[in-house]
């Protein structure tokens, strides 16, 4: 509401001559100052309600995100695993795989007495953890060379082919670790079997 306040409405009589004094007019407009406050109250009450609101939801979905790359960051380290695993396994099927088709190719490419060759089959096949690559003589000694999954195998194969009591003597030439075969340790041996001397005269 407004007031106007007219302390006259006409001008003073006075002398001719003389102008008469000025009315003095008053505007105000009651409760001006509270209006504003409550105006700039409620606009900082609206523009913390978008923060609070705002912020709640960013937080909301960082708290979904984070729970995403936990979860992925766990099923990622599981699929790492059976990865592993998977590929550890196939090594090992890759490495029987040569062993037999080696021994097929031993068993198929005899140079020789067959006896003696099957008899070599035969020990290294009831050997583990090892196989045959090659098989070369000179009518007098006898070459292996293979590979092998430890040191040990080598030399239990060693123990089996002296046992068979074909060979004079059965020495390791060369032996070392595989590089090549990272999955697994792998070791690449060769040895030198003498034939005896019955062995000899039964070749001839």
């Amino acid at each position: 509401m407004i007031r106007i306040n007219l302390s006259s409405l006409a001008p003073p009589k006075g002398k001719r001559g003389k102008r008469g004094s000025t009315a003095a007019v008053t505007i105000s407009t009651p409760g001006e100052g509270s209006g504003t406050v409550v105006l700039l109250l409620i606009f900082f009450l609206v523009l913390g309600g978008f923060i609070g609101g705002s912020w709640i939801l960013v937080t909301r979905k960082h708290d979904a995100l984070e729970k995403e790359y936990k979860a992925a960051v766990a099923e990622n380290q599981k699929l790492s695993e059976v990865k592993v695993k998977y590929e550890a396994t196939k090594k090992k099927e890759e490495v029987f795989e040569r062993r037999a088709k080696a021994i097929d190719q031993l068993k198929e490419a005899q140079k020789g007495p067959v006896n003696i060759l099957n008899l070599v089959a035969d020990t290294v096949n009831k050997t583990d953890a090892i196989w045959l690559e090659s098989l070369t003589t000179d009518g007098k000694n006898y070459d292996f060379v293979g590979m092998a999954l430890s040191p040990n195998a080598v030399a239990e194969l060693m123990a089996n082919l002296r046992k068979t009591g074909f060979f004079k003597t059965v020495e390791i030439k060369e032996t070392a670790q595989d590089a090549s075969v990272k999955e697994v340790q792998a070791f690449k041996f060769e040895l030198i079997c003498e034939l005896g001397a019955s062995n000899k005269a039964q070749k001839s």
